[in-house]
């Protein structure tokens, strides 16, 4: 199927790693132009490099930290006078830290409401004009099954994710007279650096292994397995592209079955 990606330009944010470089890949094997930042140069590079020579197509890497205000700013900037426009924004961020409630404080979670919540904001309003210019574009968000289920043992990433994907609602609904469609994402447990944290952090608490809590975590899955980043992205592809343009405002779970719920 012809996602209708090609010549689209996209900025992928936090695409050194897992979900935001898998997405990265897709985009370009689609045919996009794609940009993409991280807080880390060598593995910037390097994601950089690989997903040129995998798929044939320049990669734009701008170094950039997003819960930093002034980051956002010249990133958006340096992207708009390079590749001329942004079609496709995807807001990304590494995940807030684990805890339990009492185990966190007030500045935990104001440094996790920057990373988590506030760069959405700020990338979105870093890029929302210049689509409102152009009278095209589409956003997602990749948020986490946490905001239809919570998890245990985050209570930062459960409770900002619920906010962005508010964000992303209600954004949805303003910019849809403009030719912007705004969605978000939600994977389930997926192979990721990130998960691995996550898992070790389970297996400290638990006193059992990374693999146990693994084999865990996957019996709750319907499909019995974790999915792979490039499951993931598949999905997100999709939304972002001009095939799937009737629909905004949606928050796609891509969880091999993990959430029952209804809606």
């Amino acid at each position: 199927m012809d996602l209708g990606l090609a010549n689209r330009t996209a900025l992928v944010t936090a695409a050194s790693r897992g979900w935001g470089r898998a997405v990265a890949r897709r985009l370009a094997c689609e045919g996009a132009t794609v940009a993409i930042c991280a807080r880390g140069e060598d593995s910037l590079r390097a994601a950089a490099t690989e997903i040129g020579a995998e798929t044939g197509r320049s990669v734009l890497s701008v170094l950039a930290d997003v819960s930093d205000p002034a980051d956002v700013e010249s990133l958006v900037e340096r992207v708009l006078a390079e590749l001329g426009r942004i079609d496709l924004l995807v807001v990304n961020a590494g995940g807030p830290p684990p805890g339990q409630f009492l185990d966190l404080s007030p500045s935990d979670w104001e440094s996790a409401s920057r990373l988590t919540l506030m760069s959405a904001v700020r990338l979105c309003y870093a890029v929302i004009p210049s689509m409102r210019r152009q009278g095209v574009g589409s956003i997602l968000a990749i948020t986490s099954v946490s905001v239809k289920q919570p998890l245990r043992n985050l209570v930062l990433s459960n409770s900002l994710r619920m906010a962005v994907v508010g964000l992303v609602k209600t954004l949805a609904t303003e910019l849809a007279p403009c030719g912007i469609r705004v969605n978000s994402i939600c994977p389930g447990w997926t192979r990721t650096d990130r998960v691995g944290k996550l898992l070790r952090d389970r297996a400290q608490r638990n006193d059992t292994t990374v693999e146990e809590e693994a084999a865990a975590a996957a019996q709750d899955i319907p499909l019995g397995r974790m999915g792979t980043p490039d499951e993931f992205a598949n999905a997100a592809a999709f939304l972002l592209s001009p095939a799937a343009s009737y629909i905004t405002g949606v928050c796609l779970l891509v969880d091999g079955g993990l959430y029952r719920g209804a809606s």
